[in-house]
C-alpha cells in the first residue's frame, strides 16, 4: 500500500510538471532574426519582402517605408509559419513611429495583428488580407477619440458585446470592423496588449486591466473572404497563424510572447 502511494504521488508530481510545462510563455521573436516568420505582401509572391518592408530594428519587428515612393495598397502581413495556435494568450507591445505614407486618414496609424489567419501559402497573389480576425491597432492623431485594440474581420464573422453598438453577444456584428472601449493613444509610446482566445468560442482584448472588447462565434463569411473558403460560410474558425500586420504606416513590434492554454 505504502509503495502504491509513492508511486501515486510521483505519477502526480509529474503530471503536474508537464503541465506547467506546456502552459510556459514561449517566445516568438528572439530579437534578433525573422526566424520563425514569413511574408506575404499584396501583389507579391510569398515571401518576397517587397522595398524590405519588414526587418529587425533594435530588439524590435519593424515595419518600415524608407523605400517607398508611394502606397498602392501593398498591405503586408508578417507570419508566425511555425505552428498554428488554437487556445492561448498572446501578448506583444507595438509603437507607432515615423510618416504616414498612404493618402487615406483611415489608415493613418493603424496596423494590427491577425489571429486564426490562413496559410499565407495559399493567398492569392494580389489578395490584401488573410482570412482571419483582427485585433486592429489604431494611434490617435492629437485631436478626437480613436480608440485601439478594435475588432475587423476579414473574410470571418463574430457575434460581438459592446456597449458602442448596442449589439448583444447573440447578434451578429453588422460592420467589418467595430470599436473597442479602450481610450485614444495620441503619443507614440509603447502600447502593451494581451489577447486571451479559446477557438471559435470567445475571443477578448485587453489592455492592461481591462478588457476592452470581447466576441464569440467565430466562424467563416463576411466581407474579404478569399474564394479558397467559399465552401466555408458559416463554418467555426478554431485555428490559424498568427501575423503582424503592415498598412502604410511605420509601427514596430517587440515582447512578443504566447502560453498556450489548455
Amino acid at each position: 500500500m505504502k509503495n502504491s502511494l509513492i508511486l501515486l504521488c510521483a505519477c502526480c508530481i509529474l503530471l503536474l510538471s508537464c503541465k506547467s510545462e506546456s502552459n510556459d510563455w514561449i517566445t516568438l521573436f528572439d530579437g534578433k532574426s525573422l526566424d520563425g516568420w514569413e511574408m506575404k505582401i499584396a501583389g507579391y509572391e510569398f515571401n518576397n519582402n517587397y522595398k524590405n518592408t519588414f526587418g529587425v530594428g533594435d530588439g524590435t519587428i519593424k515595419v518600415s517605408y524608407d523605400e517607398y515612393d508611394s502606397f498602392d495598397r501593398e498591405f503586408g502581413h508578417l507570419f508566425y509559419t511555425k505552428k498554428k495556435f488554437k487556445n492561448y494568450h498572446l501578448k506583444l507591445d507595438y509603437k507607432f513611429y515615423g510618416e504616414h505614407i498612404r493618402n487615406e486618414s483611415w489608415s493613418y496609424k493603424n496596423s494590427g495583428v491577425m489571429l486564426h489567419s490562413e496559410d499565407p501559402k495559399q493567398m492569392f497573389i494580389d489578395q490584401g488580407f488573410p482570412v482571419s480576425v483582427e485585433a486592429q491597432f489604431l494611434g490617435g492623431s492629437g485631436q478626437g477619440d480613436r480608440p485601439t485594440l478594435n475588432m475587423c474581420s476579414p473574410g470571418t464573422e463574430v457575434n460581438i458585446n459592446t456597449s458602442n453598438y448596442n449589439i448583444e453577444p447573440r447578434f451578429k456584428a453588422t460592420m467589418h470592423c467595430i470599436n473597442s472601449n479602450s481610450k485614444t493613444y495620441h503619443k507614440d509610446d509603447w502600447v502593451s496588449v494581451d489577447l486571451v482566445v479559446y477557438s471559435d468560442s470567445i475571443i477578448h482584448h485587453i489592455i492592461g486591466k481591462d478588457t476592452v472588447i470581447s466576441y464569440t462565434n467565430i466562424k467563416f463569411g463576411g466581407t474579404y473572404l478569399s474564394d479558397n473558403f467559399t465552401d466555408k460560410v458559416g463554418e467555426p474558425l478554431k485555428e490559424g497563424y498568427l501575423s503582424l500586420q503592415s498598412e502604410g504606416h511605420p509601427i514596430e513590434f517587440r515582447n512578443i510572447m504566447i502560453k498556450e492554454l489548455d
